[in-house]
């Protein structure tokens, strides 16, 4: 069984228009499961309605066999979803190390537990850890965005949805925020991305969906992609 399964969901912003259209996929445990597509091809409107802020007109959602298509978001943080969108999600008149415990909130009775989660965030990210009492105002585009991440990937989730984790970053700062996923990977954090970044997706992903009109367009491992990077970032600029 997967740990997270769509099955047949249809969903969108305004009542009679879907955006996602009887789309299906599967995420197996320990993956990284990349999603590509054009601009408007419903990716970032999928991850939405995983994590609850949509709720399908149709079909379902289940995580490791779970319906959660019904859940609201704190509900799913506690089922050990978490939730990295688009841009630096922080909140910037705080420091860094209240970021972080906001982003523990779920574990907030055991302090122990968070204090552990704490020093595991800051060994993975050490610049945060420089900056554990600097307000977020004070950091860079890339620790921000640093900090996005780890204030989801605090709670040691099961499941981590991205949402074009390298835009508008460099080139050095977005390899960065790469090899940081791949490190959660490696201590079994599965990992679903949404990525405009083709090259890249192919790359760190073991498994593709191509989303295009709310519907999957074609799917399958890494290798089947690999050698036809030229002709994705065709489709996915101009639709195929």
């Amino acid at each position: 069984m997967a740990l997270l399964e769509v099955d047949h969901v249809a969903a969108g912003y305004v009542p009679g228009i879907d955006i996602l259209a009887d789309l299906s996929l599967r995420v197996e445990a320990g993956s990284v499961t990349g999603i590509i597509g054009p601009n408007g091809a419903g990716k970032s409107t999928l991850l939405k309605t995983i994590f609850g802020f949509l709720h399908p007109r149709s079909g379902s959602i289940t995580l490791d066999g779970r319906p959660i298509h019904r859940s609201l978001p704190h509900q799913l943080k506690r089922l050990g979803l978490s939730y990295v969108p688009q841009g630096a999600n922080v909140f910037p008149q705080l420091t860094v190390e209240d970021n972080l415990l906001l982003g523990a909130w779920v574990e907030r009775h055991d302090r122990a537990r968070v204090a552990r989660m704490l020093e595991g965030a800051y060994a993975t990210f050490p610049r945060l850890g420089e900056k554990r009492r600097h307000r977020a105002t004070s950091l860079s585009g890339g620790e921000a965005k640093m900090l996005s991440l780890a204030k989801e990937l605090v709670t040691e989730p099961r499941l981590l949805l991205v949402d074009e984790p390298s835009a508008g970053l460099a080139p050095r700062v977005s390899h960065e925020v790469y090899a940081r996923l791949l490190d959660a990977r490696a201590r079994g954090v599965t990992i679903l991305l949404v990525d405009q970044n083709i090259t890249k997706a192919v790359e760190v992903s073991s498994y593709l969906y191509v989303i295009e009109g709310g519907q999957v367009r074609r799917q399958g491992p890494q290798a089947d992609f690999a050698d036809h990077l030229r002709e994705l970032v065709r489709d996915s600029l101009m639709g195929a």
